[in-house]
């Protein structure tokens, strides 16, 4: 059985985070990412690359993933 490593849970929880942030946009227009970092500043690009790349690299690990 292969067991999560650390890069998979930070990989997920930024997923969840990113999951979470547009629903927040969706349904109430508000971008918690950009509230607390500011509108596209550096740091908030670099949270929403992250973000995307975390995503790039569940879909590359999927079936790892679906074993658990």
């Amino acid at each position: 059985m292969n067991k999560l490593n650390v890069l998979d849970w930070v990989a997920l929880i930024l997923v969840i985070i990113g999951g979470l942030n547009w629903a927040l946009v969706g349904l109430f227009s508000f971008d918690l990412v950009a509230a607390i970092f500011g509108a596209m500043s550096i740091l908030s690009r670099i949270i929403y690359v992250l973000v995307g790349l975390s995503a790039v690299y569940l879909l590359a690990t999927l079936g790892k993933l679906a074993k658990e």
